[in-house]
């Protein structure tokens, strides 16, 4: 075997072994915005497509995607990838500018579905996916909502619109958006 031969064979069994040793250390917490909030809910921004197998391997059951396909940073075919991981795949394509609570009640459908189903709900950088979550764990899991208004803050501070949209769910369900330790801003 001639020098250079060589040198390439041992750059790509190092890149190869390297490349193992990353997709193996892979797990749901890289994700982007990654939060668990119970044994059964977790939210995130947008998985890599290797991110998905670190799902499944974490014991996730289902993926809720809250946005459209047609974002830079979609993983293309997510349906298919997360499918032939043999998880459950719903998307709910939620309009950054307008969302709805027609929106959040197709979500909670799913949910309610399989309500001890392992799910990670996401979306590109966790903003809808984790308004989405604390409405959920506010009306359908009893969460207080002080505990859920810290963990949605953790992620971000939602703007009027979502603001808006957040008080509008709750509500037509019944509950009030105000704690003493629920910090909303705006108006």
């Amino acid at each position: 075997m001639s020098i250079a031969k060589l040198i390439v064979r041992i750059i790509t069994v190092g890149w190869l072994t390297a490349a193992a040793g990353t997709a193996a250390a892979e797990s749901p917490g890289d994700i982007v915005n990654y939060r668990e909030y119970s044994r059964w809910l977790s939210s995130s921004g947008q998985p890599t497509a290797a991110q998905f197998s670190a799902v499944k391997e974490a014991g996730f059951e289902r993926v809720v995607f809250l946005a459209y396909t047609d974002h830079d940073e979609s993983v293309p075919h997510e349906d298919r990838i997360v499918s032939e991981l043999g998880l459950d795949y719903v998307q709910i394509p939620v309009d950054w500018e307008a969302p709805s609570n027609s929106d959040f009640n197709a979500f909670a459908g799913v949910m309610q579905r399989g309500p001890n189903k392992k799910t990670l709900v996401h979306c590109q950088v966790n903003f809808r996916a984790s308004a989405f979550s604390f409405l959920y764990r506010v009306l359908f899991e009893d969460v207080d909502m002080a505990e859920a208004k810290a963990d949605l803050d953790s992620v971000w501070v939602p703007n009027d619109s979502w603001r808006r949209f957040i008080f509008d769910v709750l509500e037509e369900n019944g509950r009030s958006p105000h704690c003493d330790a629920c910090l909303w801003g705006g108006g």
